[in-house]
């Protein structure tokens, strides 16, 4: 072979070469730029935010915390004042302005009451999840609930009221379950070991927040789920079953006390998993 025939047979070579590896080096960043797109894609999961009712504390929630975590959420458990549904809301309000993005809300009891005065000033609220919990209508209060839907199946609460003097000088009076009837009428399918710390670390809720009517009914613009506790002995599953339908809320029912938070965390989980699911 002439020399000008392996000059012109080395530069088709190298011109070939080079647009292999110009069209290779092209589509590099495309590769790239379509992962990262993917990635983008993938939104973070919103945090669950867990409020407590009466009776109770935010440890009630360890184990469907411990869950949701385990399924890549972020969770706070708040610790509610329990001093009535205004000032419960405005506090919960301050707590959610501190978390970023998207929020689903989950309110066990009297926490139902809570996340449904306050959710309606947070835009980013995605879910409300009700766990054996109130679903009041804007203006009713939680003991005319009571009152105009009394279930015969569920014997009056063994309250303890206790008067207590404010800083102020005035005074008021507090609410809580005679911890020797604790179990059976808050938690009666929790180890009594359990519901007996349970009770002895309750926390009272004032009485004037059963009387005080709501302002805001949140449910009414954003979707909700609800967990119907069927051997309730706390509040009465029809008084469940009646508010969340009310609500046009998603409902499932399983058999579990007041407590169910405690005694069947995987049944919670799974709901605030349904609200995510349906609203992402």
């Amino acid at each position: 072979m002439s020399k000008q025939k392996r000059t012109r047979r080395s530069a088709t070579l190298a011109a070939s070469v080079a647009v292999v590896t110009a069209a290779s080096a092209a589509s590099l960043p495309l590769a790239f730029a379509n992962a990262d797109s993917d990635a983008y894609k993938a939104a973070p999961k919103p945090t669950v935010v867990l409020v407590h009712g009466a009776f109770a504390d935010a440890s009630g929630w360890n184990g469907t915390a411990a869950r949701l975590r385990d399924q890549g959420f972020t969770v706070r458990a708040v610790a509610n004042p329990l001093r009535g549904p205004d000032y419960d809301a405005a506090y919960l309000q301050s707590q959610l302005q501190s978390v970023k993005g998207p929020k689903i809300l989950v309110g066990h009891s009297y926490g139902g009451a809570v996340i449904t005065n306050a959710a309606t000033a947070i835009p980013d609220v995605k879910a409300l999840v009700y766990i054996a919990a109130f679903i009041p209508e804007k203006g009713e209060s939680l003991g005319r609930l009571m009152e105009q839907h009394p279930d015969t199946g569920v014997p009056p609460l063994p309250t303890a009221p206790f008067p207590f003097t404010r800083p102020d000088g005035t005074t008021a009076t507090e609410v809580m379950l005679d911890p020797a009837r604790f179990h059976a009428a808050f938690a009666a399918d929790v180890p009594a070991a359990t519901s007996a710390l349970m009770a002895a670390s309750q926390r009272p809720i004032t009485a004037e927040a059963f009387g005080q009517p709501l302002k805001s009914a949140a449910w009414k613009s954003i979707p909700s789920w609800a967990l119907v506790a069927r051997n309730d002995q706390a509040i009465g599953p029809s008084l469940e079953r009646f508010m969340a339908k009310r609500a046009g809320a998603r409902i499932t029912e399983v058999n579990g006390s007041h407590a169910v938070m405690v005694s069947r965390p995987d049944a919670v989980t799974n709901l605030v998993k349904q609200a995510y699911r349906a609203t992402r």
